[in-house]
């Protein structure tokens, strides 16, 4: 009976939908009561638990975004002088994005004066020292949780419904007395609801007649692209410095309007693992005050100490540096906060078998993190004061720092890329920085700017901020790279997380100048929201209307007109009208006669909607380049535009692309699965984007013929990153270049690494006797023969542009590219295409971080973009991902190039 009723529960989920998965699968796998979370708690039988409101007790079931919702409304109806319900924000997918305030009634009924209050203190241009200490002498500290941002990460969720509902019902406990005297705690309970809700779904549906503790079980192994990501597959923990998703944005504005002193992102790892937090590991970002980092270890030294009362393991400094700056837990430090990343070992369902023989329960990773937060909570009560004192002398300190710098200004004039430095300015904006925007021309440290130039200076409150984004190297301490290429000679691992390098200016491909002066001129300030203002000149023009090519204004400008069915056209190379004006190679001609008799209304309009700079003219007449109807001058077409989707593709650069052709160009894409690729009729789509991944099992032989034969019909493959590598191989044989081995030198003589020996007697498994002499002379006979190039963890580098290929129309002759991983590429020959964009020579290769000096000298002049004709179409390779993170900005007129300009040039039967 029990068996029938538990399959037939499993079933009902695996069918209906999302509301109904608080239907219970199979048995739980811990009962947790809320006394059993904090032993010895008394709560107060007014504030509804979990179970009353759910049915299941917290820890027991993993709550999807809908019961999530229904639970903290139950708080808010019961106790609405003491915790306030806040929307902020949509998903994707429309799932509300919440966040909730708790302190005591008189502090919450005061809230916008809080807010109020917490602006003046971050403010010292405005607010006294002495005014300060008024402030500082009454106002609560602030603590914001952050939740579940990695939607499989599924504990926190459950933990921040926990910690609401103990800050709530709690009594006669000093602790959270304490907390709710001197402390607002905001809970963000559920950052990436979409991702959450893939994971639930896919884990339910998987669960049988009970929960399995077998890593090797179905429910314990996603399928692609799994739960981490939202959407549209971003891994939001780093999206914090290009703010491409709505969830992002609205947790950014939300941060601002309070700026809390404390920031917590609670996040999951390997389940064999314990639980960590603060202090974070080397390096830190030398724009971090010693300070806030000192205030980590006393949170860290707080935490431990529950954590030794409970019994629970944890570990600090040893992972999970703080030198990126574009995480949750790294943003809000240089808005000021002392913030921090906890890390609990993952269930990754509701019961897990550790490595050590242990049961990991879904409950145990709750009350871990439930813990943790209420420890966090009274560090803040704690040292309110500190907190508050600190947080105020950084924005003293930060301003001093940029009034003493000798970058204090830095200028964006947006004469070589107007779309991308407004883009940029408006970014900025939107995290708080002050920008402003010169209302006439101006010079600055010997240097002439046009009006509508923009200025930030450092001397402001966010300046720590402006250093750390606009500078263009940002160093990690030297004892930790010493450390990191000690252990590379020993042929460890490095300890290097994240990507070294993250300059927008250089990621974006905009002049930006410094000035070591303050900037005076008549200006006005820059709002996120401030759209960029498209111009028409000659609107009533009687032969043609031209778009200079080169930004993301006139890419926007393409797709809104070929979507509405006007015929554009596009030079391959440079021209100079009549009346001696100067159009860039890959202009566009939009030709009156061409089209409808409205073109002059819908050229104005989709102008005034994408910001783009439109002239008419009067006639055709070019004194130089190629004329409107020349063979240079092709006719754009509106691809059908399509991506192989599942696996084997890297889910996050499949959304990463997938996000920017469709949300910053405007035009839709098709996601096949990856296997249909190898027998679909593919003759529908004009271009095909493979996704970096290894497709050599899904696509094998029989796939890459079809490919084959689809591009020599007339369509175009663009490979990104690791399919590059696919397509390089013999199985492939879609692309015309190899992948390169680690290139070899003696030490002594810097000649190359002769061949090994043969070893003749290698049958009977024994060598000749040798003498090694020394221990450099050990490492030379263990070192392999073969082998990859080392690991590059993320910097940016500078990438030389061939100017006289029409596939980089508009492109700057130089532009910057994040390199990751160890892929590097021999050039194409001539005799099969062309390199139509290499990596600079190696004394100027590196723009941005660290980067291991052998493969900066092997990197040098291998090739970026590569171009293959084959039959009627064509072959496109980056051998970098050039939509990583959607936030390389630069190279989007290069990317929309290979889509649509290549399109126009593949010759298929019409």
């Amino acid at each position: 009976m029990y068996i029938k009723k538990t399959l037939i529960a499993s079933s009902i989920i695996a069918l209906l939908t999302l509301p109904a998965l608080s239907v219970q699968a199979a048995p739980s796998a811990t009962d947790a009561s809320p006394q059993q979370m904090w032993p010895g708690a008394q709560y107060a039988a007014n504030i509804p638990t979990v179970e009353q409101v759910l049915g299941y007790s917290t820890g027991e079931r993993i709550t999807s975004h809908s019961d999530m919702l229904r639970y903290f409304e139950a708080l808010a109806k019961a106790a609405p002088d003491r915790i306030k319900l806040f929307h902020y924000g949509k998903s994707w997918e429309g799932r509300d994005l919440i966040y909730v305030a708790i302190a005591k009634a008189d502090t919450l009924a005061q809230l916008d004066q809080f807010s109020d209050e917490m602006q003046a203190l971050a403010d010292p241009r405005k607010t006294s020292k002495a005014e300060a200490q008024k402030l500082i002498a009454k106002l609560p500290s602030s603590v914001w949780l952050e939740h579940s941002v990695h939607g499989n990460e599924i504990s926190s969720t459950d933990a921040a419904m926990m910690t609401a509902y103990h800050l709530l019902a709690s009594q006669n406990d000093p602790v959270v007395d304490k907390i709710n005297a001197n402390t607002v705690v905001f809970i963000d309970p559920l950052q990436n609801p979409d991702g959450r809700m893939r994971f639930i779904n896919f884990y339910y549906q998987t669960v049988g007649m009970q929960h399995s503790d077998d890593r090797l079980s179905v429910e314990h192994n996603e399928p692609w692209p799994r739960g981490r990501s939202n959407h549209y597959l971003f891994d939001m923990n780093r999206d914090w410095l290009a703010i491409t998703q709505p969830e992002t944005a609205g947790r950014i504005k939300t941060l601002l309007k309070y700026k809390p002193t404390i920031v917590v992102d609670l996040h999951e790892m390997d389940g064999d693992s314990s639980y960590f937090f603060v202090p974070a590991a080397d390096p830190f970002n030398p724009h971090m005050s010693k300070t806030q980092i000192a205030n980590n270890t006393l949170v860290g030294k707080n935490n431990a100490k529950y954590f030794d009362q409970f019994g629970f393991d944890y570990f600090t400094r040893e992972v999970f540096d703080g030198f990126y700056p574009g995480y949750g837990d790294s943003w809000p430090t240089f808005y000021g906060a002392s913030a921090a990343t906890y890390e609990v070992g993952s269930a990754r369902g509701e019961k897990f078998r550790k490595a050590n023989g242990d049961l990991l329960t879904f409950a145990d990773t709750v009350q871990k993190h439930f813990v943790a937060a209420i420890a966090t909570a009274e560090t803040a009560a704690d040292n309110r004061q500190k907190l508050l004192t600190d947080f105020y002398q950084y924005q003293v300190d930060a301003i001093k720092a940029g009034e003493n710098d000798k970058e204090r200004s830095f200028i964006l004039p947006g004469s070589d890329d107007l779309a991308g430095s407004h883009k940029l300015a408006t970014l900025m904006a939107q995290h708080g920085v002050e920008v402003s925007q010169a209302d006439k021309p101006f010079s600055a440290c010997g240097k002439d700017y046009p009006a509508g130039a923009y200025v930030i200076d450092s001397a402001q409150p966010r300046g720590r901020f402006v250093k750390t984004i606009f500078t263009q190297q940002v160093d990690m301490d030297k004892p930790f790279l010493t450390e990191q290429e000690r252990r590379r000679a020993r042929k460890l691992h490095d300890e290097i997380y994240d990507v070294t390098a993250w300059s927008l200016p250089l990621m974006y491909n905009v002049d930006s100048y410094s000035c070591d002066d303050a900037v005076k001129v008549a200006s006005h300030p820059v709002t996120a929201d401030a759209p960029l203002p498209g111009k028409v000149i000659n609107p009533d023009a009687k032969v043609a209307y031209l778009v200079p090519w080169g930004d993301m204004a006139a890419g926007r400008f393409l797709t809104a007109a070929l979507r509405d069915g006007i015929r554009v056209k596009s030079a391959d190379k440079a021209f100079t009208t009549g009346d001696n004006h100067n159009y860039p190679a890959g202009s566009l001609i939009v030709e009156v006669k061409a089209n409808d008799s409205d073109i002059a209304a819908k050229v104005q309009q989709i102008a005034a909607q994408t910001g783009a700079q439109v002239t008419g003219v009067d006639s055709s007449w070019v004194v130089k380049g190629p004329s409107f109807g020349s063979e240079n001058t092709v006719m754009m077409s509106a691809p059908n535009v399509a991506m192989a989707w599942d696996f084997p593709t890297s889910s996050l650069n499949a959304g990463n692309t997938r996000y920017v052709i469709e949300q910053e160009f405007n035009w839709p894409v098709t996601a096949i699965r990856s296997a249909q690729l190898a027998s679909a009729d593919l003759s529908h789509y004009q271009v095909l984007i493979l996704p970096s991944g290894d497709y050599s099992q899904a696509l094998s032989e029989q796939g890459a013929a079809n490919l084959k034969q689809w591009v020599k019909q007339g369509g175009v493959l663009i490979t990104l990153d690791d399919a590059t590598r696919f397509a390089s191989t013999p199985a492939a044989g879609l692309i015309d270049v190899q992948q390169e081995l680690a290139y070899k030198v003696e030490a002594k003589d810097g000649k190359p690494a002769p061949e090994p020996k043969k070893d003749e007697k290698a049958a009977d498994n024994r060598a000749d006797g040798s003498l090694i002499k020394s221990r450099d002379e050990l490492i030379s006979r263990i070192e392999n023969d073969k082998e990859l190039p080392d690991h590059v963890s993320g910097v940016l580098a500078n990438v030389e542009v061939d100017q006289e290929h029409w596939l980089t129309a508009g492109v700057k002759p130089e532009v910057v590219s994040l390199v990751q991983g160890n892929d590097i590429f021999t050039p194409i020959k001539l005799a099969s295409g062309k390199n139509v964009a290499w990596f600079a020579d190696e004394k100027h290769l590196l723009a941005s971080g660290y980067l291991w000096q052998q493969n900066q000298q092997q990197l040098a002049y291998k090739p970026f973009l590569i171009y293959q004709p084959t039959g009627k179409g064509m072959v496109i390779g980056y051998t970098q991902d050039p939509t990583a993170r959607g936030y390389m900005d630069g190279l989007n007129v290069m990317l929309m190039n290979t889509i649509f300009r290549a399109a126009a040039h593949a010759t298929p039967l019409r």
